[in-house]
Parts: C-alpha cells; sequence; structure tokens
C-alpha cells in the first residue's frame, strides 16, 4: 500500500530549480531511500515533504491526502516525524528531556493544565514519561537517559535524535544521513535499529552516502541528479545501472557518494 504519493514535485531558487519533477511512491512497511551526490536535491525534497519549504509544482500526499501546504507541525501531528543531517538535540539537557520534548505534538494540555496540575496534566505526565522510556530502550540508550545531551558519543545522540521522533508516533519516518559522523565499526548497529522500525510500523524515508548501509537496507531506491530523478529501483537494480555507476557508484558501493 502506497503511504505516501510524490507527484511532479519541484522547487526553484530564483533561477536554479533544486528539485524538478521528481514522482516518488513510499511504500508502508518499506525502507525507501533516496541518494546522490551533494547538490542533488536530497536534503531539500525532505524539506518539501515535511513542509518547510513550499513546492513551486507537484504535490504530496500521505494517506491520499494533500499535504502539499501543511505545515511542519501539522505534518508531525499528521504522523510523519524527520531526523536532520545535523543533530538537533537540546544539549544542555538529558537524553529524556530531549525525548519528552518529541512529545509535545501529542499533548492536549494546555497551560491552565501545566500550571494547576490537573488531572489530565498527571495522566499525560505519567503517558509521556511511559512512551520516553519506552523508545528509548527501544534505541538501546536508557542507560544514559539521565546524562546532558552534549555529554554523549556521537551514536548516542543520534539514536536519541531518533527516539524523539518516534517519541512523536510516527507512521512515516524522514531519516537525514543518519549515520553521519558515526564510526564506520558501529554503522552495522546502527543500520539494524533502521531495519527493525518496519517491525515496529514505521515506514522509512532516508538520504545516506553510506552505500554499504543503504545497499543492505532499502527496499527501493530513488537516485536523484540535480534534482531530478536519474534512477528507481532495487538495489540489485540500482547497482548494475550503467548511468548511475558512471555518476556515482564506480568500481565499487562500499565507498561513500
Amino acid at each position: 500500500m502506497t503511504l505516501l504519493e510524490i507527484r511532479d514535485l519541484g522547487k526553484r531558487f530564483g533561477g536554479l530549480d533544486a528539485v524538478k519533477d521528481v514522482s516518488l511512491d513510499v511504500e508502508e512497511g518499506k525502507i525507501t531511500a533516496v541518494i546522490g551526490p551533494n547538490g542533488a536535491g536530497k536534503s531539500t525534497l525532505f524539506n518539501l515533504i515535511h513542509g518547510f519549504y513550499r513546492p513551486t509544482a507537484g504535490s504530496v500526499a500521505f494517506r491520499d491526502s494533500d499535504i502539499t501546504h501543511s505545515s511542519p507541525h501539522n505534518t508531525v501531528a499528521g504522523g510523519i516525524a524527520r531526523t536532520f543531517q545535523t543533530t538537533n538535540l537540546f544539549d544542555d539537557s538529558t537524553l529524556m528531556e530531549n525525548v519528552l520534548a518529541g512529545r509535545i505534538v501529542r499533548s492536549k494540555s494546555n497551560i491552565f493544565d501545566a500550571i494547576f496540575h490537573t488531572p489530565r496534566h498527571r495522566r499525560e505526565s505519567r503517558i509521556n514519561e511511559d512512551k520516553a522510556m519506552e523508545v528509548l530502550e527501544y534505541c538501546e540508550i536508557a542507560p544514559y537517559r539521565h546524562d546532558l545531551a552534549s555529554n554523549v558519543p556521537q551514536e548516542v545522540q543520534k539514536r536519541t535524535a531518533v527516539a524523539m521522533a518516534l517519541a512523536t508516533e510516527p507512521e512515516l519516518l524522514l531519516l537525514d544521513e543518519p549515520a553521519g559522523g558515526i564510526p564506520e565499526e558501529e554503522t552495522a548497529d546502527f543500520a539494524n535499529l533502521i531495519r527493525s522500525l518496519p517491525q515496529r510500523g514505521v515506514s522509512v524515508l532516508l538520504v545516506e552516502h553510506k552505500m554499504s548501509m543503504i545497499m543492505g537496507l532499502a527496499d527501493t531506491i530513488l537516485v536523484l541528479d540535480h534534482g531530478q530523478k536519474l534512477a528507481l529501483g532495487t538495489p540489485e537494480e540500482i547497482q548494475s545501472n550503467p548511468e548511475v555507476i558512471r555518476a556515482y557508484l564506480g568500481s565499487t558501493t562500499d565507498e561513500e557518494n
């Protein structure tokens, strides 16, 4: 079943097409990857999906509902969460506090509830703490929950970003270079976390430069070239595509593109 439907999507900055005529179906329960060199339009595509940018052409639909002009907050509330190339955490807060911040989008309490500690506020606080602990354990970082985000290793920060996104209870998770900055020996474990997400009911759309990781994770790969689709297919099809080999992969898929 198609979860996210992108049709003829485009974004111009001045006279430059950062994304042009891109169409893609993201299937429920699958991992879909977007690859291409720096400047290919990958992050722009994510920003269009998530509502940070308004497209100059095309449309985006999530579960058959048009979200082309949705705000980022409404996009998250609707079931699409994301992480960023640069890990955006509250450095002076604990990991638990960071993940609890991700629960705001699911909160029904208002400032009155918070000031007077109403039953609704107390009930939501218990639910939020339980949910935060559950995703910290799922991402295997619960032992760090009382540590400041600025004091934990890079991989733990990356896992925390995933936990924050999962705390919003998404159906689709956009991962923008999730393994960036993680040592190669830790990449396999991090890939296993991503691989497990569809089993949790979270479909994945990711951008990543580590080609060996992508080829082992993705069900479908979209290759962008100067903002346009160069190829779309399975990892096997992409690896054997002459244009992709010539443009990005070279003679090996073990190097970063």
